[in-house]
């Protein structure tokens, strides 16, 4: 484990311990940079959605915590927000919570030929997702769409390279 992965590590339980004080959902940790131009964030959500006062607490608790157990020596900028509308879906709850909501999710390995995929989040089960994926566009017309019959990708959860929510209009 590299000493970057190490500080995250050690970052994740002490956000993971203040979130749960808040009522919070800790979504993820992101480390951009390093030295002075270091940027920590800190990605949260709740049931109810996240509100202002929920970032400030949040980051607050963290600060403190950081200061106190001195983790990251270099200045740092620290940012909480929450998810937004193309959250992330990194956890196999992430995609039990989302479903019937449009999902873009990229494979490590094809999957019928595939390695990309945009549909709904029709079903989930122990290590897998399934989703009904949207009609593609005909080649040559930029707003018809071929019509064809629903179809389904199974989707092994550990072949998930990344995954997010659409923007839906």
């Amino acid at each position: 484990m590299s000493r970057a992965d190490d500080i995250k590590g050690k970052i994740h339980e002490l956000a993971e311990q203040v979130a749960e004080d808040e009522g919070l959902e800790l979504v993820d940790i992101i480390i951009l940079g390093s030295g002075r131009k270091m940027l920590l964030r800190v990605i949260i959500d709740k049931e109810s959605g996240v509100t202002v006062g929920d970032c400030e607490r949040m980051s607050r608790g963290i600060e403190a915590l950081l200061d106190v157990e001195d983790i990251v020596k270099a200045a740092y900028t620290l940012e909480v927000s929450s998810p937004g509308l193309d959250r992330p879906l990194i956890k196999m709850k992430d995609f039990e919570r989302s479903m019937g909501k449009l999902a873009r999710v990229i494979t490590s390995e094809k999957i019928g030929n595939e390695t990309f995929f945009i549909g709904r989040i029709i079903d989930t089960g122990d290590n897998w997702i399934r989703l009904r994926l949207e009609e593609k566009p005909a080649k040559g017309h930029a707003k018809k769409k071929v019509a064809e019959e629903p179809r389904d990708a199974f989707i092994p959860f550990e072949k998930i390279s990344k995954a997010n929510l659409e923007i839906q209009p």
